[in-house]
């Protein structure tokens, strides 16, 4: 197959979400590879998808406007729009009531995963003082 990108794409494996309608709906995805223009993603389904959506990558504290150029079954690739931007560097008044709440959402799942994390951890401690 030949290559029609602009430049290579490193691989990776970064946590992504896909967020669009206004930031009331999001999917949760792969990153596996990325440039600086684009990158390849993958999710468990690609039909429900907007042609334009923003890609958030907490690991790199980023967020692009991501255009969709191609469709598979289980990926997809998108280009990017735009210089990525920092989404601590928008402002609270820029985010939406429904971001928000998507956002404490994931926190909350977050925190609790790691309560959990932190009594199995206890656990184990106190089986091995025993």
């Amino acid at each position: 197959m030949s290559e029609l990108r602009r430049e290579t794409r490193l691989r990776t494996f970064l946590k992504g979400r896909i967020v669009f309608n206004n930031g009331n709906s999001t999917m949760d995805c792969l990153v596996r590879d990325i440039s600086a223009s684009g990158a390849r993603l993958v999710l468990s389904q690609t039909a429900t998808l907007p042609d334009g959506f923003d890609l958030v990558i907490p690991a790199k504290d980023r967020t692009h406007k991501a255009t969709l150029r191609w469709r598979r079954a289980d990926s997809i690739g998108v280009t990017f729009a735009e210089e990525a931007a920092h989404p601590a560097a928008a402002s609270a008044s820029d985010a939406t009531p429904a971001m928000l709440l998507t956002r404490i959402r994931e926190l909350e799942a977050e925190n609790a995963s790691l309560r959990r994390q932190l009594k199995v951890a206890e656990a184990m401690v106190l089986d091995r003082e025993l």
